[in-house]
């Protein structure tokens, strides 16, 4: 499958279906994310966006179709090795070690063990490990946070430090589930900004956020499932306009949603100037009127 521009694609899903019992999660989806790109995945609630990411990074089985990774059928391929891959993802929960200064996080995040890894790290300390969490503290701004408990953190400095953690592998793609969410307007806008600048540093994303001000600034491509399909992609402005788009999230057609409300304003028009509508401004009354 290629991207939007005829070059192939980073990542490819094709065709992915998910199933649980006799529902349909998620129904031959198919889309791609091109190097260089902060593509959106968006979609009403239940629409199937985090069983998707689940099946694009191995966390959940597969019933049809197949995930390519910078042109690698990731099929039978588990979720750690797929990360080592540059295939990285955040989740909804966060999950970080409360235990654990942030940057002691990171560096857990950074680790990769094996028993012959733990033998030559310990006769042989690495340093790119420490420069990547450097890095990773510096483009996140964790800085004043870097010793400091994720227990004495506000709700966005802890995604931050969520954010942070996945960077430190640094990914060729980020998969983001809900980043913004509990967010403040501003701590919002500077996640945009930090979003916009990652493809300049190789990383490509693939966001999944019910905040539309930030999915509608800083991605270059929007895909919208509904009901576990597929029912939109392209550019924000085409997505926003689609039809198919407005009645996932609305429930009407926009010509019907405009006639809709068109109909309940000469309603209430109408209703106003009926002589029976008095209001309580109208004056009483007289008694001669009441009489005749």
């Amino acid at each position: 499958m290629s991207g939007p521009d005829g070059g192939s694609a980073l990542l490819e899903a094709v065709e992915v279906s998910v199933r649980y019992g006799g529902v349909a999660a998620l129904s031959e989806v198919s889309f791609t994310v091109q190097e260089g790109e902060v593509v959106g995945l968006i979609g009403p609630n239940g629409a199937g966006k985090t069983t998707c990411i689940d099946a694009l990074t191995g966390f959940q089985p597969l019933h049809g179709g197949h995930v390519r990774f910078a042109g690698r059928v990731l099929d039978g391929v588990a979720p750690h090795q797929r990360a080592r891959l540059g295939f990285v993802r955040t989740f909804q929960s966060l999950d970080l070690f409360d235990d654990l200064t942030v940057r002691e996080n990171l560096v857990v995040a950074a680790t990769t063990p094996t028993w012959r890894s733990t033998l030559t790290d310990a006769l042989w300390p690495k340093r790119q490990r420490h420069d990547a969490v450097d890095d990773a503290i510096d483009l996140v701004g964790l800085g004043p946070l870097a010793d400091r408990r994720p227990a004495e953190l506000s709700n966005g400095e802890r995604h931050q430090v969520s954010l942070g953690r996945a960077l430190v592998a640094r990914p060729r793609l980020l998969l983001l589930d809900e980043p913004a969410a509990g967010l403040d307007p501003a701590e919002s806008a500077a996640l945009g900004d930090l979003l916009r600048s990652l493809p300049a540093r190789g990383v490509s994303v693939l966001l999944v956020d019910h905040d539309m001000a930030l999915v509608m600034g800083v991605c270059d491509r929007l895909h919208v499932l509904d009901f576990g399909r597929l029912i939109a992609s392209g550019p924000p402005a085409a997505v926003r306009a689609d039809p198919a788009v407005v009645t996932a999230y609305l429930g009407a057609q926009p010509d019907q949603a405009h006639q809709d409300h068109a109909d309940q304003d000469h309603a209430d028009q109408d209703h106003a100037s009926s002589p029976d509508h008095a209001t309580a401004t109208d004056p009483a009354p007289s008694a001669g009127e009441e009489s005749s």
